[in-house]
């Protein structure tokens, strides 16, 4: 089945979008790499080897995007032994999609919100894992480049699963409903995020 621009480019841009992080952001990190670090880790070397676990981890969501896709998303290719040819369950691909989609995107705005409580004085947020650390510079970079990384890569899964779902016709009927039931998961995702942030700030 051809997929048209429309249905694809969600897909595409999520797997260029996660790769790039996860080389430029993550393995520079894993390196060494002391850009959007604004401080000094208590436990540089940790830090470094958790930086590099999730640039794989990243790096691996990118290339599952592009099986969505891509039409080894749908059949196993024939050159894979024992099970090549065989169709894909299409809830193998959507449901890890649809979780991960709704967890990142939670991540960001729950991120964005308590980040700009905090500029507004409204609550204050600690950064455990720091020696010394510039605050500020640390909500600056999260706000203008992190956490939008998160909603934007949480929407392009979002949509990729969609387009990927919609090409099976058993589960068209299905799409409105879960979207909405989609759209729900999201919003009570990021009111836990939030709580729990601002339950961890009253720890006293």
């Amino acid at each position: 089945m051809n997929k048209n621009n429309i249905s694809v480019w969600p897909g595409y841009i999520g797997c260029l979008l996660a790769v790039m992080y996860a080389v430029i952001v993550r393995f520079y990190q894993a390196a060494g790499g002391t850009i959007g670090l604004p401080g000094k880790l208590a436990n540089p070397e940790g830090f470094q080897m958790a930086s590099y676990i999730a640039g794989v981890a990243v790096m691996l969501a990118g290339f599952f995007l592009l099986g969505l896709v891509k039409p080894w998303g749908k059949k196993v290719p024939q050159w894979v032994p024992l099970i090549g040819g065989r169709s894909i369950h299409p809830l193998l691909f959507l449901v890890p999609t649809l979780i991960g989609s709704a967890f990142v995107t939670a991540h960001g705005v729950s991120g964005v919100i308590t980040k700009f409580l905090h500029l507004a004085g409204a609550i204050t947020i600690h950064f455990p894992g720091w020696n010394v650390i510039d605050i500020h510079g640390l909500i600056i970079w999260d706000l203008l480049f992190y956490e939008p990384w998160f909603i934007v890569m949480g929407i392009l899964a979002s949509l990729a699963a969609w387009n990927y779902a919609h090409d099976f016709q058993k589960l068209r009927p299905f799409l409105k409903r879960c979207g909405i039931l989609y759209v729900c998961l999201v919003i009570l995702i990021t009111v836990l995020f939030v709580i729990a942030i601002i339950f961890d700030i009253l720890k006293f």
